[in-house]
């Protein structure tokens, strides 16, 4: 964008905000030649964002109601350092009225809209009838403030099932449940209400229509003080769970321009009715005949907007600062222009394999995706070599982040580690690089679903590009297991075992007086698989001329193919079983990631990242699932059949919390019989309220936590008979 230089801008500019999103922030306004001021929390003081900032003020302890939400604390500290004007980021205090209002009366800038947007807009209620006076087509509902669940029921039944539940002053999923009849209505509003008040303060409930089969389409806004308006490339937001997005991207895919030209100039029309300035979105639910419906407008920069930053060339920050700072928009609506495919992965600490439940604790290792990594693994699937691979916009990785190796995930705020984003000349090029990227991310010390977000990037139905928000209750209808192996995969994986073991056989050797074994074989096999043992021939061959002098050669012996080949050292070369003998995989070792490409049948690139080496054999990551392979000698392989298993825990009768939380209730007492899928406690993590069940029929023989109890990961609570 055109500039007229720094000095018409701010100096110094204070971000009201943490993570990933202030560093965001804070990366522009560098860039812009403005000095910026960090605020934190206690357990923040060595935060990235602290250390990215000019100066840095703190606000309060670990609580975001005692730090980051203090709206006096902040505006001490813009006085205290002489910032001239305040960027909120998203969540904390980015849609708060008052907030934006004392700034501005204390003679500073507000990089957001004016107050009198942000209260019209922040109420889901208000914000509805706004939208119908301004021409906005909206979903039919009941716009009153429910007063108990025994109206909700009535409200419900006048309104027609499915209903939506939606906290008036939500955002980001909390407080909303969707309800299929009386029953679920009743608990649903209960869940709701406790739920928005623990999360704004704000225990008020509206009811809906839950438009089934729907997609969530958004469309990017900036307006300035000069009442001009436009609208941007939309943005689908289809791949939530539980109301919250976790797959979005730019544009929309399978989507028709005429659709999406209608949702533009009603999200301007809205924007104009309330004297919005600076970037927003106004959010729509399409249904299947492309009929869109208001659905609520964010008045901030959302979480997604790299999306849309990636695929228009525009700097949204960079805009909200010069709106802010007097400046008019740098372009009209004819001159919004669009190149490429870009997708974003919200990159959480939260353990897929065990229902998403939140993960907390110290990043041991933490190696964000390189982007020549990246664009190489493409290139190999594109069946060109790195010279030959040349698209027509450059590959982008962009890893939006707040977080650095030893740093801590808290239980005290959002579980999110990254946003990951991927841009592409096209949409399949953008998920190529998103599942490569995904495979080269490297994440250690907490659980994290960067398995769930590489399935879904490999789900024929998301690469078709045919999703709506049921997406993931739908392709994942029991939960998330894992990726499923194929059998060439599989093979993959326990070859590349099998010369881990030996290069690992090798290096133990040459520690000692013996000399290093040319040779071994190897039972190897997945981890608790029905899948019988391969036997693995590994050898030194010291005549490839075109590796190094001491590579392995390794037999792959399969069940029903002839032996292949593989050379290993510093480069992996890997036939697999059952293919055309010139079907290789080259692979480099690096930073503890085997990155290799086969040539037969098809391209293929794949990578796996080495976790750990274990007693009989190595746990490795491959295709963003972990896996534990046994790999050892024959004879220790037939011993270890025999081993005892291990004993077993005194609590394995016992309901253990699944992460750590506090305990809010209890729904039974000693002695109740209960029923599998029977609600027993509620555990609040991370400002959301997760019902546990019974996982089985049984009797409650003592409860070993009380509500207000603050619990640890796998502590137990309720043990059974």
């Amino acid at each position: 964008m055109a500039s007229d230089g720094p000095r018409k801008l701010f100096r110094k500019i204070l971000v009201a905000n943490r993570g990933e999103i202030a560093c965001r922030v804070m990366r522009t306004a560098h860039r812009l030649g403005i000095r910026t001021v960090a605020v934190y929390s206690e357990p923040d003081a060595r935060s990235p964002h602290v250390r990215m900032a000019d100066e840095a003020v703190c606000v309060g302890p670990a609580a975001s109601v005692s730090s980051y939400l203090r709206a006096g604390a902040i505006l001490e500290a813009m006085r205290a350092t002489g910032a001239e004007a305040v960027h909120p980021g998203y969540g904390f205090l980015s849609e708060n009225a008052e907030f934006s209002e004392a700034v501005e009366a204390a003679g500073l800038a507000f990089i957001g809209p004016g107050a009198h947007a942000i209260r019209a807009m922040g109420d889901k209620i208000a914000s509805k009838k706004l939208a119908e006076a301004a021409g906005v087509h909206t979903i039919p509902g009941f716009l009153g403030v429910l007063s108990g669940a025994e109206e909700a029921v009535k409200v419900a039944n006048q309104v027609g099932y499915p209903v939506m539940l939606k906290a008036s002053a939500g955002g980001g999923g909390k407080g909303m449940r969707i309800a299929w009849n009386d029953a679920e209505t009743a608990a649903g509003y209960a869940l709701s209400s406790r739920e928005a008040a623990a999360s704004f303060g704000d225990d008020r409930i509206f009811i809906e229509r839950y438009v089934e089969q729907p997609r969530h389409i958004e469309i990017q806004l900036i307006a300035d003080s000069f009442g001009d308006a436009i609208y941007l490339t939309e943005r689908e937001c289809s791949i939530q769970r539980r109301n919250q997005k976790v797959v979005e991207e730019a544009p929309a895919p399978n989507l028709s321009r005429e659709a999406v030209k209608r949702m533009g100039e009603e999200a301007v029309a809205l924007a104009k009715a309330v004297g919005y300035r600076s970037a927003g979105t106004v959010e729509f639910l399409v249904d299947k005949n492309e009929q869109h419906y208001f659905l609520e407008m964010n008045t901030r920069l959302q979480v997604e907007h790299p999306v849309t930053e990636l695929v228009t060339g525009l700097d949204l920050v960079e805009v909200m600062i010069r709106v802010a700072a007097g400046e008019r928009l740098p372009l009209t609506q004819a001159q919004v222009t669009r190149t490429g495919w870009a997708i974003e992965s919200r990159v959480y600490a939260e353990d897929a394999l065990r229902g998403f439940l939140p993960s907390t604790g110290t990043l041991s290792a933490y190696r964000p995706p390189l982007a020549e990594d990246v664009s190489a693994s493409v290139a190999i699937d594109s069946g060109l070599s790195g010279s030959e691979y040349t698209p027509s916009i450059k590959d982008t990785v962009r890893v939006d982040d707040g977080v650095c190796e030893g740093g801590e995930i808290s239980i005290h705020y959002d579980p999110m580690i990254a946003k990951l984003v991927t841009h592409g000349v096209d949409r399949d090029q953008a998920r190529k690089l998103m599942m490569a990227s995904l495979d080269h991310y490297v994440i250690r010390g907490v659980r994290h679903n960067v398995n769930f977000l590489r399935s879904i990037m490999s789900n024929p139905r998301f690469a078709q590009g045919t999703v709506t928000t049921n997406f993931i209750p739908e392709e994942f209808p029991d939960g998330y297991a894992g990726h499923v192996l194929s059998e060439g995969e599989r093979q993959d994986l326990l070859a590349c075992t099998s010369a881990l073991q030996f290069a690992a056989d090798a290096r133990s050797a040459s520690v000692g007086s013996n000399p290093p074994p040319t040779s071994q074989r190897y039972n190897v096999r997945l981890d608790e698989s029905t899948q019988a043992e391969e036997i693995v021939s590994v050898t030194e061959a010291k005549d490839l001329s075109t590796f190094a002098k001491k590579t392995l050669f390794v037999q792959a012996r399969g069940l029903d193919a002839e032996p292949d080949t593989c050379s290993w050292a510093r480069t992996l070369h890997l036939s697999r079983s059952g293919l055309d003998p010139s079907s290789i995989l080259s692979a480099a070792i690096q930073d503890g990631i085997v990155v290799g490409s086969t040539t037969a049948p098809a391209p293929r690139a794949m990578a796996v990242q080495v976790i750990a080496k274990k007693p009989l054999g190595w746990h490795v990551s491959a295709y963003g699932t972990t896996y534990s392979v046994l790999s050892c000698p024959p004879l220790f392989a037939e011993y270890s059949k025999h081993m005892k298993p291990p004993a077993k825990s005194l609590y394995d009768s016992a309901l253990l919390s699944p992460m750590p939380g506090a305990l809010l209730s209890i729904a039974v007492s000693v002695g109740d019989e209960v029923v599998q899928g029977q609600e027993v406690c509620v555990v609040e993590a991370m400002k959301m309220q997760n019902v546990l069940f019974a996982q089985r029929d049984g009797k409650v023989k003592s409860i070993l936590a009380q509500p207000g109890s603050v619990l640890s990961a796998d502590q137990p609570i309720i043990d059974f008979e």
